[in-house]
């Protein structure tokens, strides 16, 4: 991982280590496995939780996080999959978190090669259910579509690149030049309200800490394919049954949310979108237990994959 000076990488040191961390982060970090893969130049890290524990008879569950996330995006979902005795695995994907930058781009189509290279590692053949949020999702969407026997099903979460825009733009405060510690975190507590969370409350200090230590380490820069309607084209050749979830005050979808059924229908193994009322973007955070409640659902209901000819 590379910075631009010793300062910020000193001050990435000191937002992201264990000690720095909310009790609630502590709790669940400590309890797993660090995995690496090769990537680009480096390294992808993943985190791995309930193996020695995990039913045989269930596919490895692969949890994919936003954009300027990390495995964090997950924090308050990994108990609750544990309980339910999935192996769970939760890389920091490409550019993000501890992992190195991948080697053909800066956006999510650069991430399917380093992450499929990372599962072939950790799973050999082995298909997994995906479950992507954000950026991860466009991402699970692309590996699914490229690599069709990888993917035994594929849920989308707050994903974009459906070709949909929100009715107004989504403003977002610079940070990153701001001198005083107390104005930056207000720029998180800002973006976090503009685009992630729906209620104000929700911006707890865990959420603020987790925020501030996964922007620091985003170095995919100059993103834009989420604006473009790349996941909607890449389901028309994902053949494995395809779930959604999102939440009905996402930020992304705000005054367009009955355009997103007729969008995901494109995937010919569409099965249901769940709406999860009163959350935003980051749906599996604001609403963990509603949010839990519909993943397990979803991963538990066994569907026919799409007919190939269809």
């Amino acid at each position: 991982m590379r910075f631009d000076s010793l300062a910020a990488a000193e001050a990435v040191a000191a937002a992201t280590s264990l000690d720095a961390m909310p009790a609630e982060v502590r709790a669940v970090w400590s309890t797993a496995t660090r995995l690496e893969t090769p990537c680009g130049a480096g390294r992808m890290v993943w985190h791995a939780w309930g193996q020695s524990a995990c039913d045989p008879a269930l596919a490895p569950l692969v949890l994919l996080h936003g954009g300027s996330g990390s495995w964090t995006h997950w924090l308050r979902n990994i108990t609750g999959l544990l309980a339910a005795g999935r192996w769970v695995l939760v890389p920091d994907l490409p550019g993000f978190g501890d992992s190195a930058l991948p080697a053909g781009g800066t956006d999510a189509d650069a991430v399917p090669e380093p992450l499929e290279q990372g599962l072939q590692c950790l799973l050999g053949g082995r298909a997994c259910d995906l479950v992507g949020f954000s950026f991860g999702g466009m991402v699970a969407g692309l590996l699914a579509a490229s690599t069709p026997a990888r993917a035994a099903r594929l849920v989308l979460v707050g994903a974009p690149g459906l070709g949909i825009a929100p009715d107004r733009a989504i403003r977002l405060n610079a940070w990153r030049h701001v001198p005083q510690a107390s104005q930056r975190l207000e720029a998180h507590r800002h973006n976090l309200a503009a685009l992630m969370l729906h209620h104000p409350a929700s911006i707890t200090d865990t959420a603020l800490r987790l925020h501030e230590a996964n922007v620091l380490r985003d170095r995919m820069k100059g993103r834009s394919l989420s604006r473009t309607d790349v996941l909607a084209r890449a389901l028309l050749q994902v053949r494995c049954p395809v779930r959604a979830i999102y939440g009905t005050e996402d930020a992304l979808y705000r005054g367009q949310l009955h355009r997103l059924e007729p969008a995901l229908r494109q995937a010919p193994g569409f099965v249901a979108l769940s709406l999860i009322e009163d959350a935003g973007h980051w749906v599996q955070f604001e609403r963990a237990e509603a949010f839990n409640a519909a993943l397990l659902e979803a991963l538990e209901t066994a569907e026919p994959a799409a007919n190939p000819g269809s």
